[in-house]
């Protein structure tokens, strides 16, 4: 079902780009690249939220694939507009290896002529547009479901909420990285379940949960499982954005260093006596590949890796619980728990 589920959700973002890109080429060539852009954006995802959707939406008995797929789809737009804004904070112009929104229309520019500080702004003006017209979708797509106005008005709350809570996730995440900042293991943890787990996890389990006209208890059980999954998950990312292998996971083992982003890894060094040592380089926008490699040895000897490991293990035991613990359909609750072990086992 999941590769069904799939290709079902990209047939419906190839429908959606295509007539988007009709109606942009009434505004200009530009505008018909901007969308074609965002399209770019939305596609080599792992299509997780899509799949909690129909998750939770078949596990309580519903069978419309047609309309799981668009409250899905909403999802995975909304996922579309916060990577571009994401990337837009970081000043990042890649994405997966590829240009992302910003970086295309950055070479766009240039490629009209267009000098270093207006290729910036062609670029920031492009991700600022950009995730704005994918969120406006993602809600639309919710406002015009052929269901009852009480579902309707509950999906719309749980897209309200993820949008809400992600914004203060981000928020705190900026001013979390400043540079020389010490952070601490509470504060990280709020931000991952803010900035990812809300609107990756609990969203979607508890939109395809309502969809199919479950309880409130259900509903609110799933929500906090897709809280500690989405953080596990999220400690398991950053992990592997400073210790997987960038031939497997696409990322740069640098760059979180580089960006001094503040992760559970980076929490636990700081109550450690290596974290002068640290603190010294993380964050350097100039950082190289040996002194990337100097600091992933550190974290490593003082016992960083393994504490985020073991925090991942214990979210994932908890969210586990929440399973266990709640009156859930048992194949559901089979197949949460095994996404919830794979969200911290992923090389990926």
């Amino acid at each position: 079902m999941p590769d069904l589920l799939d290709s079902a959700i990209d047939d419906e973002l190839r429908s959606f780009f295509s007539e988007a890109r009709v109606r942009a080429g009434a505004f200009g060539a530009h505008y018909a690249a901007l969308w074609e852009s965002i399209e770019q954006q939305s596609t080599g995802g792992k299509r997780v939220r899509p799949r909690l959707v129909w998750s939770a939406y078949r596990g309580f008995g519903g069978a419309d694939r047609a309309m799981a797929t668009r409250v899905a789809l909403a999802f995975e737009l909304l996922h579309t507009a916060f990577l571009i804004h994401d990337d837009l904070i970081d000043r990042d112009t890649v994405r997966r290896g590829a240009p992302n929104v910003a970086g295309r229309f950055r070479q766009r520019a240039i490629a009209h002529g267009a000098d270093e500080r207006a290729s910036a702004v062609w670029a920031e003006t492009a991700a600022v547009l950009g995730g704005d017209l994918a969120l406006s979708r993602a809600h639309r797509e919710i406002a015009m479901l052929p269901v009852a106005r009480e579902c309707r008005e509950s999906l719309l709350d749980i897209l309200d909420r993820a949008v809400f809570v992600s914004a203060a996730g981000e928020l705190a995440d900026v001013i979390g990285s400043l540079r020389g900042a010490t952070p601490a293991i509470e504060a990280v943890l709020a931000t991952l379940e803010q900035k990812t787990a809300v609107y990756s996890f609990e969203a979607p389990l508890a939109a395809g949960a309502v969809l199919a006209g479950a309880g409130d208890d259900a509903v609110a059980a799933l929500c906090r499982f897709g809280r500690l999954v989405g953080v596990a998950f999220q400690i398991t990312d950053d992990v592997l954005g400073v210790f997987g292998d960038p031939t497997v996971t696409g990322k740069s083992a640098s760059a979180d260093l580089r960006e001094g982003k503040r992760t559970a890894l980076i929490a636990h060094a700081a109550t450690t006596a290596a974290w002068p040592r640290i603190v010294e380089r993380l964050g350097d926008p100039a950082l190289d590949e040996d002194d990337a490699a100097v600091l992933r040895e550190t974290l490593r000897e003082c016992g960083a890796l393994e504490a985020a490991t073991v925090l991942a293990e214990e979210h994932v035991t908890l969210a586990r619980h929440e399973l266990d613990a709640a009156d859930l359909p048992p194949e559901l609750r089979s197949e949460l728990g095994e996404f919830a072990q794979r969200a911290m086992e992923r090389v990926r």
